[in-house]
């Protein structure tokens, strides 16, 4: 359904090649379009490491089972609200379950790229911290995605249907394998893109339609419980990561700006002494 790593690895490669030879332009529809350029290269080798990474896992799938009956019984004992009951409240809709395994499917990298166009074409001030968040969270949850958890779904002794095995809707193949490593469940970068989205949509925008933003966010997290392929907890581990990412790109921003500052202060300062 989407790019393998490999293909979107030559594009993002091509456009770099394309970026640098664009330095060299001095058309007017070069300076519109450079940027551009940039910002897809570094998209297509983002979205690259995000497939790739998920061929690898550190333990075998016996572990994945244990730390995801672990969370199950850790979601209990916390006394969330179960996953289960609500599947069991969509099941008996066949038209609603089918929706909702091709939400979980299609509107996942999607909805993200056409956030980041909008972002980039109409609010490109704010463009930058959502980009490295973005990179932050991906590049962070595929180190733990190394350590394989397995999703609700692999747990038909606690009730749980695979709906997209159900209707013939999968996107996965045998463990590990198929468009993306079905054993990466926490932190779920289903959740915490939407929940980027959704935030960053409402931050940046100034119409009063930005909150129906909110909208993918939300339905994202139903569509990824009630088709088992996620726990809550996995959506929680993911959206903390947001947080952190923002503080750094702030902190990292702060301290080039005092950098720049203090160099220009210097060469001020050595033109005087002249």
């Amino acid at each position: 359904m989407w790019l393998a790593w490999d293909i979107a690895a030559g594009i993002g490669v091509a456009l770099g090649v394309v970026a640098v030879a664009a330095r060299r332009w001095r058309h007017r529809l070069a300076e519109v379009i450079r940027p551009w350029i940039w910002e897809l290269t570094l998209i297509f080798l983002l979205y690259a490491l995000w497939q790739f990474g998920g061929r690898f896992n550190l333990m075998k799938p016996d572990g994945a089972l244990a730390k995801g009956d672990a969370i199950w019984r850790l979601q209990r004992w916390l006394h969330l609200p179960s996953e289960l009951s609500l599947q069991r409240a969509v099941l008996p809709h066949p038209l609603l379950v089918k929706a909702s395994n091709i939400y979980y499917a299609v509107a996942h990298v999607p909805a993200l790229i056409a956030f980041l166009i909008w972002l980039f074409a109409w609010h490109r001030e704010r463009y930058p911290i959502v980009r490295t968040v973005l990179a932050f969270m991906t590049a962070v949850s595929l180190g733990l995605h190394l350590i394989p958890v397995a999703p609700p779904r692999m747990f038909p002794g606690l009730g749980f249907v695979d709906t997209a095995l159900l209707y013939n809707q999968s996107v996965y193949g045998a463990a590990g394998a198929g468009v993306s490593d079905q054993l990466g469940a926490m932190p779920s970068l289903h959740v915490g893109w939407a929940v980027l989205v959704g935030f960053a949509a409402v931050w940046a925008g100034r119409s009063k339609w930005r909150w129906l933003a909110l909208a993918h966010p939300l339905l994202t997290l139903l569509v990824v419980a009630d088709t088992a392929n996620h726990w809550w907890l996995d959506g929680v581990g993911a959206v903390l990561l947001i947080p952190p990412a923002w503080w750094l790109h702030r902190r990292a921003v702060a301290f080039i700006d005092r950098y720049r500052h203090a160099a220009s202060d210097a060469s001020r300062e050595l033109e005087l002494t002249r």
